[in-house]
């Protein structure tokens, strides 16, 4: 049975960094807890002023406000465990959901942590749990990507991965935030590396006016996304669910070279040979020789 702390006010403790989320665009979903500590806390780490003024304005909170972005974070960091060591307790927010999940904090986190400072998470809105919630996935694993490299060639080095756990009897979801802007290209990735089969999950806007969930084949994606030009405005995550009439996909002799490499980047020739042969029911020791004559092949080059 759940216990409940049943207290009618918080208050911020003095050297505790507070990881809190903020609502994704409608007001009301702030917990009263995180009110309690916004307005309590001696001041308010937020990736925007500008956007968290609007939430404080609401509400009638005057705490001070400090800017702490991906371009700033690391220089941040000293001043904040300077006045946390003094006494002060200090809130993250970022522009919208919970901070450090694809949205800067984690080295801040990170350092208070490393420091033997304490952090206390304020748990609300995510954008990544709304999703999920709301699509009813095939899939009971969730694998998170966030963000997909900008730069091709690691876009591209990281498909090729998330291709093979896909493929594994792990059978995941795969979960990814992306820009407006990148969107249709995106799609038109994923379709290259999972195929045109996959159930795809678009939502964007969540908790917004104009918040879409919809549930398309992904090989349809691209041209969905082109008839529905609003798709392309707003925050937006996309679910590669599993199909609920396949089969786990079975690595064939033919894909096991084009495999085998990416495993071996990640792991040692021992376990890449265990896992492929997990996988595509290729003997281990067939799948051993192949790993092998990949490594003489490497040396002659």
């Amino acid at each position: 049975m759940t216990a409940f702390i049943n207290h009618r006010v918080f208050s911020a403790e003095p050297q505790i960094l507070y990881v809190l989320a903020t609502p994704l665009g409608n007001l009301r979903d702030i917990t009263l807890r995180a009110l309690d500590i916004l307005a309590s806390v001696d001041l308010i780490l937020a990736e925007d002023t500008r956007i968290t003024a609007r939430l404080l304005t609401h509400y009638g909170i005057t705490t001070p406000t400090r800017a702490l972005h991906r371009h700033n974070e690391r220089q941040n960091i000293a001043f904040v465990l300077e006045s946390l060591r003094h006494g002060q307790s200090v809130a993250l927010v970022s522009d919208a959901g919970t901070p450090a999940i694809s949205d800067p904090g984690a080295r801040l986190v990170a350092a208070v942590r490393d420091a033997q400072l304490r952090v206390s998470p304020i748990p609300g809105a995510s954008a990544l749990t709304a999703a999920i919630s709301a699509t009813g996935l095939v899939a009971e694993r969730h694998f998170f990507v966030g963000f997909l490299p900008p730069q091709k060639k690691a876009c591209n080095a990281l498909l090729e991965r998330l291709h093979i756990l896909h493929a594994m009897p792990l059978r995941a979801a795969l979960i990814f935030y992306e820009a407006p802007h990148r969107v249709r290209d995106t799609a038109e990735k994923l379709v290259h590396y999972f195929g045109a089969t996959r159930p795809l999950i678009i939502a964007r806007e969540l908790t917004k006016t104009f918040e879409t969930i919809a549930r398309i084949s992904l090989g349809d994606a691209p041209a969905w996304i082109a008839a529905h030009p609003e798709t392309e405005c707003g925050e937006i995550v996309l679910i590669l669910d599993i199909d609920i009439d396949d089969e786990a996909e079975i690595l064939t002799d033919e894909a096991l070279a084009r495999w085998l490499p990416a495993l071996l980047e990640e792991l040692s020739p021992a376990r890449a040979a265990r896992v492929a042969a997990a996988s595509t029911g290729i003997e281990r020791a067939v799948i051993y020789e192949e790993i092998l004559r990949l490594g003489k092949l490497k040396a002659a080059d």
